[in-house]
């Protein structure tokens, strides 16, 4: 098995996922009292928020790559960063590395793909939706990305960050969300991708009737994947 570096807390909220995710998968495959070979960097999302609010992007990723690096000698065989919004630094990560970085939006376009659809709606943190690092990513892979409007993603964006990264799962919000998905879906949809990983603690597979894509799991079996690859 192969040692996954796990760059998390970003928030803790989905990173405690991960780990379960991963954990479970390998179990799961493996059987018996099998578990994951992890190395964990996780953060004080406070100091991540703030670089993110004041387009400190560099500094942010001068950061995440030299805590790779050090995962890196620490004995980690690929990285996995915990988080959608942070593939914005992804290049910087990369470089300052010698083994994969396992992106997320790779694993995202591979799981659409699979489903058999090309039109996907993206719902995210407002530098996930608007930005190329991200979107430009997915439409490399083929795929018509759909975002909601400029007020219904200044509302998805503050919901992740007053409530979903504080633990909190509001029903208002849930709707809310559900009628902007809705919306989408008029407007050619054929499915939904998570795009921040704290968005499946409120909306879940059962709560839809088209496909669902929740970057959390899709990217902690694919580090699953390439641990016992």
């Amino acid at each position: 098995m192969k040692t996954i570096g796990l760059l998390g807390g970003m928030s803790w909220e989905s990173s405690i996922e991960y780990e379960r995710i991963i954990n479970t998968e390998v179990r799961r495959r493996l059987g018996g009292v099998h578990s994951a070979d992890l190395l964990i960097r996780s953060y004080d999302f406070d100091d991540i928020e703030a670089l993110q609010l004041e387009g400190e992007w560099d500094q942010a990723g001068a950061l995440l790559a030299a805590d790779a690096a050090r995962l890196e000698a620490a004995g980690a065989d690929l990285i996995v960063l915990a988080t959608n919004t942070m593939h914005k630094v992804a290049q910087q990560i990369e470089s300052a590395i010698t083994i994969p970085l396992l992106h997320i939006a790779n694993a995202t376009a591979d799981a659409v793909h699979g489903a058999g659809i090309a039109s996907v709606a993206l719902l995210g943190t407002r530098y996930t939706m608007e930005q190329d690092f991200y979107r430009g990513r997915l439409a490399e892979r083929g795929l018509e990305v759909m975002i909601p409007d400029v007020a219904d993603r200044a509302y998805i964006h503050d919901v992740i960050f007053d409530e979903l990264v504080q633990g909190r799962a509001e029903a208002a919000s849930k709707q809310r969300f559900l009628e902007i998905i809705a919306g989408l879906y008029a407007r050619g949809a054929e499915g939904v991708i998570a795009g921040c990983t704290e968005i499946e603690l409120l909306v879940t597979p059962e709560d839809l009737d088209r496909p669902y894509f929740p970057t959390t799991q899709i990217h902690a079996i694919a580090a699953v994947e390439a641990a016992l690859s």
